[in-house]
């Protein structure tokens, strides 16, 4: 809800971290503001990070959207509701851990360890894989059909704008010399006005 949207927007939602994966950000994460020490572990990730950091945090707005979130972050659902991302580690939640996240073909599934469901069904998070589909898939999970993905979807390195250029400028010098300011402004058609 907003003043110019009273009784909420009918507009469908924008997905912040879909659109950073597909803008190619090499550092994605998400976060929520009531877990303060989930929020300043991310934040420091994406700070420290080399490039592109994106970081999605699910703040309430006490004024228009009292509550917002507290369907999966308070505390008391927190577990059952929200999946912490571990790089490495297979995606288990739940209070007492035994629900997770495996794939079936290029689809998440929801299940319960148990009944032939072990640890090793899972799907592994892999936040530094280069290619960005998984990233997206976790980007793309919402409550209730899936627990809400908390952390760093996605941790690449790549070489930064800066990087690459210094690169090129170093590359065109080792190519065609040091270059002189004065020969380029006089190659051409070149007049004095006097």
């Amino acid at each position: 809800m907003t003043k110019t949207a009273p009784v909420g927007t009918i507009d469908f939602p924008v997905n912040p971290l879909s659109f950073a994966i597909g803008a190619s950000a090499t550092f994605v994460a998400r976060s929520i503001d009531i877990d303060v020490h989930h929020l300043v572990a991310t934040l420091e990730r994406a700070a420290h990070h080399k490039g592109t950091s994106f970081v999605e945090v699910y703040q309430n707005c006490n004024v228009f959207n009292d509550g917002a979130w507290m369907e999966f972050a308070d505390k008391a659902v927190r577990p059952d509701r929200t999946i912490v991302l571990e790089h490495g580690k297979p995606l288990v939640y739940g209070h007492a851990r035994n629900m997770g996240i495996r794939l079936n073909g290029t689809t998440p599934e929801a299940v319960e360890l148990g009944n032939g469901v072990s640890e090793g069904d899972l799907w592994v998070h892999d936040e530094k894989e280069d290619d960005p589909t998984r990233a997206f898939m976790l980007a793309r999970m919402q409550h209730p059909e899936y627990p809400v993905p908390m952390g760093v979807l996605r941790a690449i390195e790549r070489p930064t704008y800066e990087d690459l250029m210094e690169r090129q400028i170093d590359d065109a010098k080792a190519r065609q010399g040091e270059g002189d300011l004065d020969t380029l402004f006089a190659e051409g058609d070149t007049w004095v006005v006097e």
